[in-house]
């Protein structure tokens, strides 16, 4: 059974409708991970969300790697100081099948309405598998709610400058407002 996508048609407040794919990009730290949860909370119940989210590892105030989790609970190691390997971004080793193995399931189309994809950074961007995953959800019609590394060529380039895109920079000064500005535009497609 394909969902179909509620959130994405009309306009708010006269302003161009946004795109069906948002996406967050900024300094590090700024609260880009936070502004999804916060606007998934706020999300009528029901609606059907499906991606993940990473999140940093830390030790004795370190950051040593990185986790992902998915919608439906379901976590695992992206990335740490202990993986060898080829795939590296710095000091960390990327596990790109166990990324894979975790991430890509919940990012089958027609699955959800909408599709959280908290991060395209670069290690991510290691699995093909998850870019080709990406780009096919671009270009469905269900809804993409996400967060882009502010830096990089490639795969982060191009989801950036795709056409059908929104991008919106997250500051200290504007994240808390973003909140209810995207929740609101999100609500008035729904009708």
């Amino acid at each position: 059974m394909k969902i179909g996508n509620p959130l994405f048609h009309g306009k708010r407040e006269g302003r161009e409708p946004l795109k069906k794919n948002l996406f967050f990009t900024g300094l590090p730290g700024t609260g880009k991970t936070t502004l999804i949860r916060k606007i998934l909370d706020r999300l009528p119940t029901g609606l059907a969300v499906s991606g993940f989210f990473t999140a940093e590892i830390r030790e004795s105030g370190n950051r040593i790697g990185f986790t992902v989790s998915t919608l439906d609970g379901q976590s695992g190691l992206l990335a740490h100081v202990r993986i060898g390997g080829h795939a590296r971004v710095g000091r960390y080793g990327v596990d790109v099948s166990g990324f894979e193995g975790l991430v890509l399931p919940s990012l089958e189309p027609g699955r959800a309405a909408l599709y959280v994809i908290d991060e395209i950074g670069r290690m991510e961007c290691f699995s093909k598998a998850f870019c080709k995953s990406v780009l096919s959800l671009l270009n469905s019609k269900a809804a993409v709610l996400g967060t882009v590394a502010l830096m990089g060529g490639g795969f982060i380039a191009e989801v950036k400058a795709r056409d059908d895109v929104d991008l919106f920079e997250v500051t200290l000064k504007n994240r808390d407002r973003l909140v209810d500005e995207i929740r609101r535009a999100l609500m008035d497609r729904q009708q």
